[in-house]
């Protein structure tokens, strides 16, 4: 697969029972597809993988499939906190029509660089897919660092890397090491512009479910070579995209959605809504997105 574009890290929007809301999805998606995205990204982290069952990650998962068009890419998460659970979930993505996987180490586990390459290997050994793996430090606690690379650089289906470490001497040491052979995926939104600059060829973004025309805009203009329209775009995103990098990320890509016109619900538990002045604040900062 070749990495292109805007990919969303799908919120999974639920109803007032807290069951899975498949009308408000296809509104979601559907208005993501007229912004322009380049495909879909369900079951990530936005889309609060760790709080659904098997069987509705599979019910998204197939949703999503099923709504996608032939030239939109499909990258299902199937991240959990165990290998076998990462295989049983992979095999359910596999048939339903993923043939690539983002993953990050398993959650709860911090594996040790050694067991982490042993990990990843279980998983290609057990299923005909490629994988992205995916750097997220802050969330599972452990990095994915430069020697489980080193161990794929001959394996063909560890495609790329999704980057959400936040600290861009990642992009830099990634791109000195490996040249262009992992593609780079940006997940540290607030850092776009640079890490595009040094080798990402793509965005696998939270924030694109209610800022989804601006981070094309963005994208677009970067791959035109108008580096400094695109620090100017990129300056009119940021502080939404600061904000949610202070924390409370997925109350404020769903409360953006609200604002955006396409309501989901709130996150599940542990998780609650903003508070009022919570919404006050993120409303600000996601004033000069929407206009």
């Amino acid at each position: 697969m070749k990495l292109k574009g805007v990919m969303p890290a799908l919120v999974t929007p639920f109803d007032a029972a807290g069951k899975i809301d498949f009308k408000a999805f296809e509104k979601l998606l559907t208005k993501l597809r007229a912004d322009g995205v380049s495909g879909w990204v369900p079951c990530g982290s936005t889309g609060e993988y760790n709080a659904m069952t098997a069987d509705e990650r599979a019910s998204v998962l197939k949703f999503v499939a099923e709504f996608a068009n032939k030239d939109e890419l499909l990258i299902a998460g199937t991240n959990a906190g165990s290998t076998w659970e990462v295989i049983e979930h992979t095999i359910r993505a596999r048939a339903l029509g993923y043939g690539t996987v983002l993953l990050s180490a398993p959650y709860y586990a911090t594996p040790a660089p050694n067991e982490l390459i042993s990990h990843y290997r279980a998983v290609l050994d057990a299923v005909d897919v490629e994988i992205v793996v995916y750097n997220y430090p802050p969330k599972v606690g452990v990095e994915v660092g430069l020697e489980v690379l080193d161990a794929f650089v001959d394996e063909p289906r560890i495609i790329g890397i999704k980057e959400s470490s936040g600290n861009l001497l990642r992009a830099i040491d990634i791109r000195s090491r490996f040249g262009d052979r992992y593609q780079v995926t940006n997940g540290s939104d607030d850092q776009t512009l640079d890490f595009y600059l040094w080798g990402a060829t793509s965005w696998i973004c939270g924030p694109a479910n209610c800022m989804a025309k601006a981070c094309v805009d963005l994208v677009k203009t970067i791959e035109s070579g108008d580096w400094i329209g695109a620090r100017d775009k990129m300056q009119v995103i940021y502080g939404a995209m600061s904000s949610l990098e202070s924390g409370k990320f997925v109350q404020k890509v769903k409360y953006g959605c609200e604002l955006a016109g396409t309501p989901v619900g709130n996150g599940r538990g542990p998780l609650l809504p903003l508070n009022e002045e919570e919404k006050v604040a993120f409303a600000k900062a996601m004033a000069p997105v929407l206009g």
